[in-house]
C-alpha cells in the first residue's frame, strides 16, 4: 500500500516537468557490474544525474506552472497597498496562496489522477506514457491562461515555427510565456486593488496638511481607515473570489 502511494506521488510530481526531459529511453538508471571475487559495484550514469538535477527544479516548476504566481503577487501588492508592513506575515500569505492554488488546480490534479496515475498503478501503461498523459492537463491549463502575444514573443526568440496545434507548443516556450502572462495579470489586478487605498492616503494627507500637522505621518492616520474599509466591504472574500474566478473564467 505504501509503495503504491509512493508511486502515485512520484508520478504526479514528475508530470510537472517538461516531457522532453524524460522522453529519452534506452539507458538504465543504475548500472550494476560484477566485480572480482563475486561482489557487485554500483554506479550512476548520466541519465540518473539528469534526473536528480531535474528533481531539484521541480518545486520551482510546480510553483510556476500553477496559479501560485498570480496569487502570491496579488496578495503581496494588497499588503503593500494597505500599509500593514509584515501583517499578514509571509508565512500566512504563502500558506493562503498554496491552499488556494490547490483549490484552483483541483480539476487538473483530478484529471491527472484519473488518466495517468490510476492506469499506471494498475500497470496498464508504462511510466513514460503516464508522464506524457499527465503533462497534457498542465499544458491545457497554461495555454488557457497564456496571452497570444506572450506566446508569440518566445516563439520568435527561440526561432520556433508557428505551432499548428496546442500539442506542438514546447514546454520550454510555453512555460516562460505562461509566467509572463501571469505577471501581467497579477499587476493588473494589483493596480485595481491599489486605487481605493491610494485615495484614502491622498485624502488623509490633504487633511493633515490643511490642518498644519505636517510632522505627523499620514500613514499612521490612514491605516485604521484602510483597515475599516477593507473589513466593511468584506475584502478577503472579494480578493480571493476574484483571484479564483480569474482562472475559471478564462
Amino acid at each position: 500500500m505504501k509503495l503504491n502511494h509512493f508511486k502515485s506521488v512520484l508520478l504526479l510530481v514528475l508530470s510537472i516537468a517538461p516531457v522532453e526531459v524524460f522522453a529519452q529511453s534506452g539507458l538504465p538508471a543504475i548500472v550494476v557490474d560484477t566485480a572480482d571475487g563475486g561482489g557487485q559495484t554500483w554506479s550512476l550514469n548520466l541519465q540518473a544525474l539528469v534526473l536528480m538535477t531535474t528533481l531539484t527544479l521541480l518545486p520551482a516548476m510546480l510553483l510556476l506552472m500553477t496559479s501560485f504566481t498570480r496569487i502570491t503577487i496579488v496578495l503581496g501588492i494588497l499588503r503593500t497597498a494597505m500599509g500593514t508592513a509584515q501583517t499578514p506575515s509571509n508565512q500566512v500569505l504563502i500558506g493562503l496562496a498554496l491552499f488556494l492554488t490547490l483549490f484552483i488546480m483541483r480539476p487538473v490534479f483530478l484529471e491527472i489522477h484519473e488518466t495517468a496515475v490510476k492506469p499506471f498503478m494498475a500497470e496498464t501503461i508504462d511510466a513514460e506514457t503516464a508522464i506524457q498523459i499527465a503533462a497534457e492537463p498542465f499544458r491545457n491549463f497554461m495555454m488557457q491562461q497564456t496571452r497570444d502575444n506572450d506566446l508569440q514573443l518566445f516563439l520568435n526568440i527561440s526561432n520556433s515555427p508557428a505551432p499548428q496545434d496546442i500539442n506542438d507548443v514546447s514546454y520550454f516556450v510555453l512555460l516562460p510565456a505562461f509566467v509572463t502572462s501571469e505577471l501581467k495579470t497579477a499587476f493588473q489586478i494589483g493596480f485595481l486593488l491599489f486605487i481605493p487605498f491610494l485615495i484614502i492616503d491622498l485624502v488623509v494627507a490633504s487633511v493633515l496638511m490643511s490642518m498644519g500637522m505636517m510632522m505627523l505621518s499620514p500613514l499612521i492616520i490612514s491605516l485604521p481607515f484602510k483597515l475599516m474599509l477593507f473589513v466593511l466591504v468584506d475584502g478577503w472574500n472579494l480578493v480571493l473570489g476574484t483571484l479564483a474566478g480569474s482562472f475559471f473564467i478564462s
